[in-house]
């Protein structure tokens, strides 16, 4: 399992980079009926809706028809950010208890690496179809998951009252209205295996998205206008580049491919020669290798000496094939996503020692690539068995 603080912060970031911009645009209605306050003679305010690009471009207006006054002025400076902290608090709040809900799903399904990396994949798929419904491809309209319309109808209904608990517990509901991001984070949620960690994962998603939700709802609040439609085509590309991430990723940690994508950029390699191999000068034979990270011990033992830090520094292994093989992981001050290490083909999980060492036992390999990775794919390596 990935680490608590590492999955935090790539929430947080996935958050600021593509997230807000994907929640707002179908959100953006309830946080505009959760923000704007209404005396009891003004009329409703119409709230963007999220269907592709063209309703994401739709304004919050208000209906000003003949015979009926205009509403109140809401309030100017500190106290127009009451209503959108309470929206925000609420938000935080039930996606933080669904992150952790999550984690103990994802604990209790104790997932394989593939079966993980393959919900990676699928978050990955997930977030195209968000980002094609906001360029407003009309062919994957049926396909992307929405809520009720009933249900932000009613919740738009509700916010009618100045009382802050209003926003708070139309925040609370915005789980049930989840974005094609959202969705996709909340998948690797389930991935974490961890309910601590399940709910940093949620938790960093929503403050990641939070200073772009606290800028629109400003803005419904003071002028009651959202963005101009081209947030939505600017959303979708931001979203692929998170979804082409995340798929790699998922690849990655499936041991299907390597892209040597955040690993470390210096390579080692060392073919171990057997312990019996004659030098050629009578019947003198080479003493096994002792030192580097491929050696022979006095046992006949191949050992492939791993260095884990926040990186693996050591990301191509040449080994020799046909014989005993033990796997060393070294930690060195370990931390972030490389201390959760996974060999997909064979369905080891490990949690690398901060400081110390962890064996695993590889077996007599035959000729071929054997991979490794992080559980979120995005440290990576190889060991090839090659015959001496």
């Amino acid at each position: 399992m990935a680490t608590t603080l590492t999955l935090f912060a790539t929430s947080v970031g996935t958050g600021l980079l593509a997230g807000g911009a994907s929640c707002a645009a179908v959100q953006g209605g309830l946080l505009a009926g959760a923000v704007t306050r209404r005396s009891p003679a003004a009329s409703p305010v119409r709230a963007p809706a999220s269907k592709g690009a063209r309703r994401a471009s739709q304004t919050a207006v208000k209906d000003r028809r003949p015979g009926r006054p205009p509403a109140a002025e809401p309030p100017a400076g500190p106290k127009a950010l009451v209503p959108v902290g309470a929206f925000l608090a609420g938000k935080l709040v039930s996606h933080t208890v669904l992150g952790a809900l999550l984690g103990v799903f994802g604990d209790a399904l104790q997932p394989s690496p593939r079966a993980r990396a393959m919900m990676l994949i699928a978050a990955g798929a997930l977030m195209v179809l968000f980002a094609l419904d906001l360029f407003g491809v009309k062919a994957v309209a049926r396909l992307v998951p929405r809520p009720p319309a009933s249900f932000g109808r009613l919740l738009r209904r509700s916010a009618k009252t100045d009382s802050v608990v209003t926003p708070a517990l139309i925040g609370l509901a915005t789980v049930l209205v989840p974005c094609g991001v959202t969705l996709s984070v909340e998948l690797i949620a389930i991935t974490s295996g961890s309910p601590l960690a399940g709910a940093a994962v949620m938790a960093g998603f929503v403050l990641g998205t939070a200073p772009l939700f606290a800028a629109l709802g400003y803005l419904f609040r003071r002028t009651s206008q959202a963005l101009s439609g081209r947030l939505a085509v600017l959303t979708g590309v931001v979203v692929l580049a998170v979804a082409a991430w995340t798929v790699v990723s998922g690849i990655q940690a499936g041991g299907w491919a390597t892209f040597n994508l955040g690993g470390s950029s210096q390579a080692s390699a060392a073919v171990a020669p057997s312990a019996s191999a004659e030098t050629g000068t009578g019947s003198e034979q080479k003493k096994p290798v002792t030192s580097g990270p491929v050696r022979m011990d006095s046992s006949g033992t191949q050992i492939v000496t791993l260095t884990v830090t926040d990186f693996y520094e050591t990301t191509e292994f040449t080994a020799e094939a046909g014989v005993p093989t033990t796997l060393i992981l070294r930690g060195k001050d370990s931390g972030g996503c490389a201390r959760a290490f996974t060999i997909p083909e064979l369905g080891v999980q490990e949690i690398v020692k901060r400081n110390g060492d962890t064996e695993i036992d590889l077996g007599t390999r035959k000729p071929g690539t054997l991979r490794f990775s992080c559980a979120m794919g995005m440290q990576t390596g190889t060991i090839d068995f090659v015959k001496a």
